[in-house]
């Protein structure tokens, strides 16, 4: 066979296996997403929801009311302490807090505890003020400094600052919250529900990704659909399952269950202490539930490129159980299926048209310039596929299509993002949280 024959099949056999690796992840996300369990509606009226907020006015009236209303008297038993840490937050503090603090009543005895992990910039200052336009006060709302971490000890990302929350907390239930985070007004309310419903020790709760700079819209639309591909859901709900998963933004504990597992503290060194915490949940013999949530909250996680690649590099190889053969892996597949169909459609064009690169003879037999028009047809359809995608991502994920066409570019980003993570993990250059070592 000779060179320009070999090319053409060669871009055919891309081409190919990247439009078919697209409709396997398309068809995959719908059949996850059909089959995934979600947080569930309050299926209470509105005196209910009010019969939650006065529930200790009066015992007798109290009783009164939740006799035909369940969920009120569920919720109004129980308390809960929303945890917030955060370290350099001062662009996502004030709109975490407006939601968590606007939140509708979730139980009579409830407070939002934000632990600053000794932040450098506003955080601070601007949390401050957000709780005082929101009216919150003592008890509802306290602020508690981490102070600084023990000397000889290693501690790495928000395990600290949690650790610290967990001093004060004596709530039947509590539940941490990331500070990129921005919560409906029912969530907490619903959370709490859910969780009493399934009996879960963890309810973790998978939030709608949301975007606002150009790298986002490069990047998360792909890492999205990778991630709910990924979603190991059933298996993770299934008791009998050894797998475990949860979503870190959101990690509603009953406080029993999360003692009992000796919490962040007996993690201090995991950088991705959501994965670790919910093994230990399973292990334990407690009971983890993970459902989606995208109505509920929204997560938006990067505000530029440096903290997205700060971040991205951070987890790429952990989030693969640190197996690198996986990481490079993915990181190639990616590169196929997102920018190869953006490399290839140009490519078998000129091809066929009888422009070859230098050192190569240009395509003259008939057979050639056939093979060459379908390697361009399937990369084409293949960019068609993406674009399905980005379709089906904005139905989920409320995602506008937005910059649908550089999916080419983000595809290099990510597959860049692979062996940059298994170099900085194993190494300990550059691996680092918002500008903190974790080496």
């Amino acid at each position: 066979m000779d060179p320009a024959t070999a090319l053409a099949w060669i871009l055919l056999s891309l081409a190919a296996a990247a439009a078919l690796g697209l409709v396997i992840l398309i068809a995959g996300l719908a059949q996850v997403f059909a089959q995934a369990p979600r947080l569930a509606e309050l299926q209470e009226s509105r005196s209910d929801a009010s019969a939650t907020a006065t529930a200790t006015e009066s015992a007798s009236e109290s009783a009164s009311e939740s006799a035909s209303a369940p969920v009120a008297l569920a919720l109004a038993n129980t308390s809960l302490t929303v945890v917030v840490p955060a370290y350099n937050e001062a662009t996502n503090i004030a709109a975490c807090l407006t939601s968590l603090l606007g939140s509708e009543t979730p139980c009579v005895d409830w407070r939002v505890l934000l632990v600053d992990d000794r932040s450098s910039d506003a955080t601070v200052a601007i949390a401050l003020e957000a709780a005082g336009v929101c009216g919150a006060t003592e008890p509802r709302f306290s602020l508690l400094d981490a102070g600084p971490r023990p000397v000889g000890e290693r501690w790495v990302g928000k395990n600290w600052a949690c650790s610290r929350a967990m001093e004060q907390v004596m709530s039947e239930w509590v539940l941490f919250v990331d500070a990129d985070v921005r919560l409906q007004p029912a969530t907490l309310r619903r959370a709490l529900a859910q969780a009493s419903a399934d009996g879960a020790d963890l309810l973790s709760l998978a939030p709608r990704l949301s975007c606002g700079c150009l790298a986002e819209w490069l990047v998360q639309p792909i890492m999205a659909s990778l991630l709910g591909l990924g979603f190991p859901i059933e298996a993770a709900n299934d008791p009998a399952s050894a797998v475990a998963f949860a979503a870190g933004p959101f990690m509603l504990f009953r406080r029993s269950a999360y003692v009992a597992i000796g919490g962040h503290r007996a993690l201090a060194a995991e950088v991705v202490e959501d994965l670790a915490l919910a093994r230990r949940i399973k292990q334990g013999g407690h009971r983890l539930r993970y459902r989606l949530a995208l109505d509920a909250l929204e997560l938006r996680m990067y505000s530029d490129f440096a903290s997205l690649w700060e971040g991205w590099t951070k987890n790429w190889l952990l989030g693969l159980d640190g197996d690198v053969a996986r990481a490079l892996a993915a990181s190639s597949v990616v590169l196929l299926m997102f920018s190869g169909p953006w490399l290839l459609a140009p490519a078998a064009a000129l091809l066929a048209a009888g422009l070859a690169p230098m050192g190569l003879a240009p395509v003259g037999l008939p057979g050639q310039r056939l093979v060459l028009l379908a390697a361009l047809a399937l990369a084409l359809a293949g960019i068609g596929l993406q674009l399905v995608l980005r379709l089906w991502i904005r139905r989920q994920f409320q995602l506008p299509i937005r910059f649908w066409w550089l999916m080419g570019a983000g595809g290099l980003v990510v597959a860049a993002i692979g062996p940059v993570s298994v170099w900085r993990t194993l190494s300990g250059r550059g691996w680092t949280w918002k500008g903190r070592p974790l080496a």
